[in-house]
């Protein structure tokens, strides 16, 4: 048997992190670090493995930050985890010993088994490990019509990407918007039409009934009775937690399969952390279940856990996840944090609004100006942050990191009128209408407004 320190099982963001915290951490300890694959991929870089990249190499994690933090690298299967001895078996190596193990073993591709047809040729889930991705690669040079099924991020950027090769590219999303779950109407509208003046094919509020072919994908049946010819389908409609190993072990999973943990990222065996994919999560406002699996946040999750495995040095009050995305979409950026308007009604906020339009280059007429749409969502009652949409140039997405803070922190639309933006014509929007600030003075301006409607002189 082989005796570690600290084990971590995963080797993606969370498991990297998690181990190369803990280095910086502890110092002088035994670390390893098992993994499934002899590559690892950057998980959100996957779509542009396709079209921007056009190759797999370049979208790998280098594995130097591991081997420069004299961390053991073992690539194989982890199989069985004991707690009682302490110990993980994996396929080809044997069995471990560890003091403290940490689970980051991340997430699988959800697979619409439900629709007849799934496990067609040439119908593939999105997964993160090179091979297969090499397969996906292969299938899109020799096809000219492509369906993604599903408008999330995952969907909506392999479409985007697909398109760029100038293949024919239908978008299929049940729902009535794409990214309805990060952005408010008037964001997905203009996200669509960029997709759709771009020539794909986005269909919403349309059902997949069967994936047809007789070996291979032909067509694609949708609900209403049309029929879509087809040469390959992709699957993006998310993924779920992969907490199988947890699970068997007998630590505590929700009903989602996530691995319940606590403020530090512990399990229900205080030897044991999870972190990433694979970790419960819980919304920052609500505290309920969230099935919002990011790499940003398990990053922040991997440092907890990399920094507490032994002792409780990071003090930190978990209140969940603020859900804070970005994407690239034919050259404008769009960026949300926390809730949608359309959500926080629902969970019962009384709300003011902020909208502002400006662009991020004073003066506009500066060659690269972009315009910037932002839309700040106020606890009417207290003032406080509940979300933001912003979209634009590339700036926004920085600009959304701002905001992700400010509702980490509890900031106010007052704080956020009067927040000090360090600004440049070159870099940055002007500083008269910079467009948090611009944003939280009209959600003020409007919630007044609306005050002076109820007095009674």
């Amino acid at each position: 048997m082989k005796k570690t320190d600290l084990l971590v099982i995963g080797g993606s963001a969370g498991g990297i992190l998690a181990a190369t915290m803990a280095r910086k951490a502890y110092g002088d300890l035994d670390i390893t670090v098992i993994r499934e694959t002899k590559t690892v991929m950057v998980p959100c870089g996957i779509p542009y493995i396709f079209g921007t990249l056009r190759s797999l190499e370049k979208n790998r994690i280098p594995d130097a930050g591991l081997l420069n933090a004299n961390i053991n690298i073992i690539v194989d299967t982890a199989m069985e985890i004991n707690r009682e001895h302490k110990t993980v078996a994996t396929r080809e190596n044997g069995v471990f010993g560890y003091k403290k193990l940490i689970i980051a073993t991340g997430s699988l591709p959800i697979v619409p088994t439900f629709i007849p047809g799934y496990d067609l040729e040439n119908v593939f889930p999105v997964t993160k490990e090179e091979t297969y991705l090499g397969k996906i690669f292969e299938k899109l040079e020799t096809s000219q019509n492509i369906t993604v099924i599903g408008g999330g991020f995952i969907g909506v950027e392999f479409a985007e990407q697909i398109r760029v090769l100038g293949k024919n590219v239908t978008l299929i999303e049940m729902a009535e918007s794409c990214l309805w779950q990060a952005f408010d109407k008037s964001y997905t509208d203009d996200l669509e039409f960029l997709l759709k003046d771009s020539g794909i094919e986005v269909m919403t509020g349309t059902k997949v009934k069967e994936i047809l072919g007789e070996k291979s994908v032909e067509s694609v049946a949708l609900g209403d009775g049309r029929t879509i010819p087809t040469d390959m389908v992709i699957l993006g409609l998310g993924v779920k937690p992969n907490g199988a190993l947890a699970k068997d072990c007998g630590l505590e999973v929700n009903a989602k399969g996530a691995v319940k943990v606590d403020q530090y990222m512990r399990t229900s065996d205080p030897d044991i952390f999870a972190v990433g994919d694979c970790a419960e999560k819980k919304c920052f406002f609500t505290g309920k279940d969230v099935p919002l699996l990011l790499a940003s946040t398990a990053a922040m999750e991997a440092k907890i856990a990399g920094s507490n495995a032994f002792q409780l040095r990071l003090i930190r009050a978990n209140k969940g996840t603020i859900s804070t995305f970005s994407t690239k979409i034919f050259g404008k950026t769009f960026a949300a944090a926390g809730l949608t308007e359309t959500r926080a009604r629902e969970e019962g906020f009384t709300l003011m609004v902020g909208e502002f339009k400006t662009m991020d280059r004073h003066p506009s007429t500066l060659p690269d100006a972009q315009e910037v749409n932002i839309k700040l969502i106020f606890s009417r009652c207290s003032g406080i942050l509940l979300g933001a949409q912003i979209s634009g140039g590339n700036t926004v997405a920085e600009i959304n990191n701002i905001l992700s803070l400010a509702i980490q922190k509890d900031t106010t639309a007052t704080e956020l009128n009067t927040f000090q933006a360090a600004t440049h014509p070159l870099v940055s929007p002007s500083p008269v209408v910079y467009p948090i600030n611009a944003a939280a003075m009209n959600a003020i301006a409007t919630n007044c407004s609306h005050l002076n409607e109820d007095l009674v002189i």
